[in-house]
């Protein structure tokens, strides 16, 4: 399926999931006339991205970084590196944590 329909079928933008594909959070195909071609693993990976982005409010970006992190060995051992010299694990996740309670108790 075409940009459009994708786009449509995962409820967000041709633009949204062209950006996705810049980042590498999705890698559909292309036809010889260079026409992106998605298929139900493309659709799964667009809306997967989509929920974690709503669900943990990060931004795609983030969520490429996020995916260069758990592939690269030396990117990951830098981040751990700074874990432990800012002061241990769970600053910055509490930090998440308490926005996301906080946007779940305004939405309600």
């Amino acid at each position: 399926m075409r940009v459009g329909d994708a786009a449509r079928q995962v409820g967000t933008s041709a633009r949204t999931l062209r950006y996705a594909e810049q980042l590498g959070l999705i890698d559909p195909p292309r036809t010889g006339a260079g026409y992106r071609r998605y298929g139900d693993r493309d659709l799964r990976a667009a809306a997967l991205a989509l929920e974690l982005q709503a669900r943990y409010g990060v931004t795609p970006a983030a969520l490429a970084f996020g995916l260069r992190a758990c592939e690269d060995p030396e990117v990951a051992g830098s981040l751990r590196r700074l874990a432990a010299l800012r002061g241990g694990p769970g600053t910055a996740l509490d930090f998440e944590t308490a926005k996301a309670r906080r946007l779940l108790r305004l939405a309600s």
